[in-house]
């Protein structure tokens, strides 16, 4: 076993040279099919098959829902696991126990037990990650774990999984080229995580896609809810420890206001998704009690360790980052932003290559100012393409050679009644953390 960082770092250079990733290089690095993850599984002696889950997918809202539901089970008493992707700052966070991310040592040891089977299967960055996290949840007997899909469903490497509850927040245009043109097709890929009999949540009922989930859970006779039928949740205002949310039950309103520590209006179907994924859990036989809910999402970045969501980190003026990188977050983090007092809005901004931009430019506000860097990963786009085509669609800004460099030039313009948003993608983000 390791006990120092050089290991463990020398480690992850070797994962990052050796596996296609998805982060870095986009298209290249995504799998159409299962057999390499279903093959590390069975030289793990299928750990997938040892512990409960939960298999969360979606376009937008699924890393939220799920670090949401962790933090509910943790506040019951249960031993936790969470599975999620992409990390910010720290490969380990994609695999965490009760909020703690896995050991240095657990990863080094892990990647040697498998080093024979990368080199005959050649698996994908994500694939090894996802055999890694389902070994240490098995080998760590979680009660339960929560497992993110990276992207779409069907064929996501995590699909290997037979959960007790599969959960689908929404469906949005991302990653076009890989899940299908429309969002039939995409909401098809995602359909592709309900099993025969294990029930599904649906976040939002969107009536392009409805009737897909509604075909495929009649095809698997798995029980089907909208959480949006279910469940309205409104704005109650901001207190110190987080959003204040008025709760409505077919009709039936919750008296006490409910508080959850993400920021951010967006996060108001999230929670309705939570909520209807715990009462179908209850009709299971899952013992969660109002308290239990109440405490997990008060507390769910200080329990599960999450980042990157309406993440506050200055004020005077007020600094937000978002990892918001498709249409519609982009479009409901623009939303919050409106309905944020400031003087001036200032907005840090990169994007990867892959995504259609044609459909964002439209959405950001003509009124901010600009600071456009280029993300430091392969799929990074050019600051000087975004500040081009941001130019076509009369938005103003500089280029900066670093996110950390725009973020200094906009915090140097900014009068404390300002706003600065730093956005576009998630690693906007994770170069400024």
């Amino acid at each position: 076993m390791c006990n120092t960082a050089g290991e463990y770092a020398r480690t992850l250079e070797f994962l990052y040279d050796r596996l296609p990733m998805f982060q870095r290089i986009g298209a290249a690095a995504y799998r159409n099919d299962l057999s390499r993850i279903r093959a590390l599984a069975a030289h793990l002696g299928h750990p997938e098959k040892k512990f409960v889950s939960v298999h969360i997918a979606g376009t937008n809202g699924k890393g939220s829902v799920s670090h949401m539901l962790a933090s509910v089970f943790q506040a019951s008493g249960r031993k936790t696991g969470l599975y999620t992707s992409p990390h910010l700052k720290d490969f380990r966070e994609r695999i965490r126990i009760d909020g703690h991310m896995i050991p240095m040592e657990q990863v080094v040891d892990m990647t040697r037990r498998l080093r024979d089977d990368l080199e005959q299967q050649e698996p994908s960055f994500f694939e090894m990650t996802v055999a890694m996290a389902f070994q240490y949840f098995a080998e760590q007997s979680v009660d339960v774990a929560i497992v993110e899909t990276g992207l779409g469903g069907r064929l996501d490497a995590t699909n290997i999984i037979h959960p007790i509850l599969s959960v689908i927040t929404n469906i949005s245009w991302d990653h076009a080229d890989l899940l299908g043109p429309t969002l039939t097709d995409i909401a098809r890929e995602k359909a592709g995580i309900i099993k025969a009999g294990v029930p599904v949540v649906v976040g939002e009922f969107q009536e392009e896609t409805a009737s897909i989930f509604q075909q495929v859970a009649n095809e698997k006779r798995s029980l089907l809810q909208f959480a949006s039928q279910k469940y309205q949740i409104s704005s109650m205002g901001e207190g110190s420890e987080g959003s204040i949310w008025q709760v409505v039950r077919l009709g039936r309103s919750i008296e006490t206001p409910l508080l959850c520590d993400l920021r951010g209006h967006y996060q108001s179907k999230n929670i309705a998704t939570v909520l209807t994924a715990v009462e179908v859990l209850r009709g299971m036989g899952w013992e969660i009690s109002e308290d239990n809910v109440r405490t997990g999402l008060s507390r769910v970045q200080s329990s599960t360790g999450l980042m990157g969501r309406w993440m506050v980190l200055g004020r005077d003026p007020l600094v937000v980052a978002d990892t918001a990188h498709n249409e519609a977050g982009i479009r409901a983090v623009m939303e919050q932003v409106l309905h944020s007092p400031h003087i001036k809005l200032h907005i840090v901004w990169s994007m990867v290559t892959d995504k259609d931009r044609s459909r964002i430019w439209s959405l950001l506000p003509k009124n901010a100012t600009y600071y456009f860097a280029r993300a430091d990963v392969p799929r990074g786009l050019d600051a000087e393409i975004l500040c081009q085509e941001a130019e076509a669609a009369e938005l103003n800004g500089s280029t900066y050679s670093s996110l950390s460099h725009a973020l200094e030039a906009a915090r140097g313009s900014a009068n404390p009644d300002d706003f600065i948003l730093i956005s576009g993608s998630t690693f906007s983000v994770a170069g400024i953390l």
